[in-house]
């Protein structure tokens, strides 16, 4: 289940960040970094999914 959501974060950040953490503040933080600019929005997703982990 991990990999799907590491490949979902790779693939569209905002939607890897719902499926692990929900629907909260990380995810609209996450939202906005992807529409700004898309690597912070990455780097966000994966610094949240590997803290988790």
């Amino acid at each position: 289940m991990d990999v799907l959501i590491i490949i979902l974060t790779l693939l569209c950040p905002p939607l890897g960040v719902f499926m692990k953490r929900g629907l909260g503040t990380d995810f609209f933080i996450n939202l906005l970094l992807t529409i700004l600019f898309f690597v912070p929005g990455l780097i966000h997703g994966i610094y949240l999914l590997m803290k988790d982990s």
